[in-house]
């Protein structure tokens, strides 16, 4: 983990990390998750989702939930998205995460620049997920619970790779889009589905 200096933690504290998982892709709902490490049941290999192998993601997630005194995972829909924007609609689900918790913590740890509506303290940490123990296991909750339901959309709309592009603005999805039209999963106000609505 890197230097901790600036990340104010008061002794005895229930501590809460937060991460998203989603906000580039083109398709699908924002995640979030919220997860309480217990200090008596350490994890090992926590580390940032985007660094980690998708099977250690996968292997990890079950532990984090298993381990945790308290985890929750929530989302915000395309329609949220579309509606109040990608960022508002992130704080949005990361809120949801939090008050899913079973356990209400003293203190919230949340990845990147901008908080939440929360009621209890709380502190914005750039690059948390690779500083936080706690955001780090919540970015990778975040993540598998993101990419299971991208796999489930392939199910449901085999033409569209989304076990393999994720939903991301890739060429392969760019180029699925163009031939099959967007899909109800897709974001509108995201480009190229923003362009195609205002050329119909």
């Amino acid at each position: 983990m890197n230097d901790k200096s600036s990340i104010k933690i008061p002794q005895g504290l229930t501590v809460a990390g937060v991460d998203e998982a989603g906000r580039g892709p083109l398709a699908g709902p924002v995640f979030a998750a919220a997860v309480i490490l217990d200090p008596m049941r350490p994890i090992a290999g926590l580390a940032d989702s985007k660094v980690l192998s998708e099977s250690k993601r996968d292997s990890l997630y079950p532990i984090i939930k298993e381990n945790a005194l308290s985890w929750s995972i929530a989302q915000a829909s395309v329609a949220e998205i579309d509606e109040l924007n990608i960022l508002h609609a992130t704080l949005l689900a990361m809120q949801r995460a939090v008050e899913g918790l079973h356990i209400q913590p003293d203190e919230v740890l949340v990845d990147g620049n901008r908080l939440p509506k929360l009621s209890m303290s709380a502190q914005a940490i750039v690059k948390g997920d690779s500083k936080v123990q706690a955001i780090s296991a919540a970015s990778i909750l975040a993540k598998v619970e993101r990419d299971k339901l991208m796999v489930d959309y392939h199910r449901h709309y085999p033409e569209f790779s989304f076990h393999v592009h994720k939903g991301y603005g890739t060429r392969q999805h760019l180029a699925e889009i163009e031939r099959f039209g967007f899909l109800d999963v897709h974001r509108k106000t995201f480009n190229p589905v923003k362009t195609m609505l205002m050329q119909q």
